[in-house]
């Protein structure tokens, strides 16, 4: 079946395999990097010691985040998250592709002792 190909007048998009196996080459270091330069960025322009930072996957979950580190390579990335829940994670391993958004917010007073990424120190 083709890209939006009709059967009976219906379209159907094509289906995509839900199989990701990671890979030697990735951006994932390159990318943690650039992240932490935005929302260091983001902060000093809004203001803020401590933004929120949240992301969406690709399966709608959504995580504030503590941090985020390029680790364990191969195209995956740990994130490290803020656990509203008491089921949620303390740390997911997840492929870079998996992320759908990045939100940055500024952290109201009474949220930051809660919530809010910290930005390593350069060097």
């Amino acid at each position: 079946m083709s890209l939006c190909q009709t059967r009976g007048g219906a379209r159907y998009a094509p289906l995509v395999p839900e199989l990701w196996t990671p890979v030697v080459e990735g951006p994932h270091e390159a990318f943690v990097e650039r992240l932490y330069r935005t929302i260091a960025r983001f902060a000093e322009t809004a203001g803020v010691q401590t933004p929120v930072v949240e992301v969406e996957l690709a399966d709608t979950s959504r995580f504030v985040l503590d941090r985020i580190e390029p680790e364990p390579g191969f195209g995956m990335i740990t994130i490290y998250v803020h656990g509203v829940r008491d089921d949620a994670p303390d740390a997911i391993v997840i492929p870079v592709g998996a992320i759908r958004r990045i939100e940055l917010r500024k952290a109201p007073a009474d949220r930051v002792a809660r919530f809010g990424f910290s930005v390593p120190e350069p060097g």
